[in-house]
């Protein structure tokens, strides 16, 4: 490595489970999940599946576009990103990305409507028409370049070693709440390993831990998976035993010969205060939620409640009020400029701090920046220009070099790593476990945790079971790491969607113990257990001993 410091970007590629197939669907042996689009009702079944639409079309695709952009003009970028099993699962779903198509249709013809109701009103009819053009070409892309296959031109991007993947637990859960029981653990790594040799016929060494959270339990397990590294929160880092001399800026080796790398806190507050301080869209005032339901056609879910449509016309409300008191129209030429001179500012003054630190350190220092991948784009729409820039404008700071984690840790001498332990942390709020267990969602962990006792208890009295017993364990088994999500109890601490977060928990959970109870009386319905293996298709070659207990 020629640069006197270095920077690693590490986008956390993840989205709770919301594939919803219609009643009439499960119902219906002519109807079937792969029938043409015109004999389907391909509204989205829910708010939250619409969700899983707007962040491919406003983080994926801008983020591959980026990526052909950069690779066409020959400027060098690498990344990592932590693409969960479940979100990879939805990326190739055949009757997800028909839906998806189908979204688009929607917003092109919505776009065609928005272009007549702002007929008078010629600026905000000059954003329609910019959203409107965009969704006609986000369609071209994705059928015809990406051939409706987001994950397989990001697989691509990793065969060119632009891109490293980090392997991520099968439904994202909260590891450290889990540690007394280690076949759950075991199972959430043995699912995403085996997915992703089956997948993509490679074994990361990266391994992402959901929300950042560790705890030193956790440290054996990683070693006996034969993961290389992982990543902390700078405050979990800086806080270990003994505490490293070189703080956040070079990694460790955990005493189980773990590489951690720290999540640099500095430079992630100044991404997200840049988020905040342009002139840049307000996200969450779609005009989906102000227009008469009546005008909002498939914008209006299966269910009744109302999607984001994708045209959003002012900008953030902190910054967007004008002289008068009247909102201010988002300006996509103001907002693009204020991006760039961002990642211009943030690479110096990122650059400035690692030079600091090099004059103190023998070795290189690491700069890493974690993120959930949807913070650029979703919900900072400005965020793939954003890191355009910051590839293209890195060229001008020869001391300064963009690496993935693998990359900079190969690059390292063993001998350099002190030996040192993280405390228990995560990057959820006041650094510690509250988002995950508190008054509102603690009542989740009992039922959990009885279910995974039954789930260990099931592999050990039906460890060789017929065809259709195997068939149950096997959707047991997907039902309980389901139900482990960290997005539920997050999204109910938050009081987000709690309604959905506590419907598709109980469903899981429900659907488990059903299976259970199925088998302990010895019979199980062919009919109820196929449409639930329709309906909840998340890991098609699991094998339930995942769960197994070790000797």
């Amino acid at each position: 490595m020629e640069a006197r410091c270095a920077v690693s970007l590490v986008l956390n590629v993840h989205h709770p489970y919301v594939k919803e197939i219609p009643a009439a669907v499960q119902r219906d042996a002519d109807l079937p999940e792969d029938a043409p689009p015109e004999n389907l009702n391909l509204t989205p079944e829910t708010a939250e599946e619409s969700w899983f639409f707007e962040t491919l079309s406003e983080t994926y695709l801008p983020l591959l576009m980026l990526f052909d952009r950069l690779e066409a003009d020959h400027v060098p970028f690498r990344l990592g990103l932590s693409l969960s099993p479940v979100m990879a699962q939805m990326l190739r779903d055949d009757y997800l990305q028909k839906k998806y198509t189908a979204y688009l249709d929607h917003q092109i013809d919505f776009g065609k409507q928005e272009i007549e109701r702002l007929d008078g009103k010629p600026k905000l009819r000059l954003l329609a028409q910019h959203y409107y053009d965009q969704a006609i070409d986000r369609r071209s892309l994705f059928t015809t370049r990406y051939e409706n296959n987001v994950f397989r031109a990001l697989e691509r991007y990793h065969e060119k070693r632009k891109i490293e993947f980090l392997a991520a637990p099968a439904t994202h859960a909260f590891l450290p709440f889990f540690c007394s029981f280690p076949e759950a653990i075991q199972a959430q790594i043995e699912t995403t390993i085996a997915y992703y040799r089956y997948s993509l016929g490679i074994t990361p060494q990266g391994f992402w831990l959901p929300e950042l959270g560790w705890t030193k339990e956790l440290d054996p397990f990683l070693r006996s998976y034969n993961l290389n590294y992982t990543i902390v929160d700078s405050h979990g880092f800086v806080l270990g035993n003994p505490p490293p001399t070189r703080g956040s800026f070079f990694p460790i080796r955990t005493p189980q010969n773990i590489m951690v790398l720290a999540r640099d806190f500095c430079a992630c507050a100044d991404i997200n205060r840049m988020s905040r301080e342009g002139p840049y869209r307000d996200n969450s005032r779609d005009i989906g939620y102000e227009l008469p339901v009546e005008k909002l056609g498939p914008f209006v879910a299966q269910n009744g409640a109302r999607c984001q449509t994708g045209y959003k016309y002012w900008q953030v409300s902190a910054n967007a009020v004008g002289d008068a008191g009247e909102d201010i129209l988002y300006d996509p030429s103001a907002a693009q400029a204020a991006a760039k001179e961002h990642a211009r500012v943030f690479l110096e003054n990122c650059s400035g701090r690692l030079e600091s630190v090099g004059r103190l350190m023998g070795e290189i220092p690491l700069s890493l920046c974690a993120f959930n991948a949807d913070s650029f784009g979703r919900h900072w729409h400005e965020g793939p220009q954003f890191l355009e820039s910051l590839f293209r404008l890195a060229e001008d700071y020869r001391e300064l070099q963009f690496v993935t984690p693998a990359e900079y840790l190969y690059q390292q001498p063993v001998s350099a790593f002190e030996v040192s332990l993280p405390e228990y942390s995560s990057w959820g709020d006041n650094g510690y476990a509250e988002v995950w267990l508190d008054s509102s969602n603690d009542w989740i962990y009992r039922h959990l945790n009885r279910s995974i006792n039954r789930m260990v208890e099931l592999t050990d009295r039906f460890s060789g079971s017929s065809s259709l017993k195997e068939r149950a364990m096997n959707q047991a088994a997907c039902e309980l790491l389901l139900a482990m999500a960290s997005d539920w109890p997050a999204f109910l601490y938050r009081q987000e969607c709690t309604g959905y977060a506590r419907s598709r928990l109980e469903d899981a959970l429900q659907n488990f113990t059903t299976i259970y109870e199925a088998l302990g009386s010895n019979y199980i319905s062919t009919e109820w257990l196929t449409n639930l293996e329709r309906r909840h298709n998340i890991f098609p070659h699991i094998n339930y001993h995942v769960f197994k207990r070790k000797q």
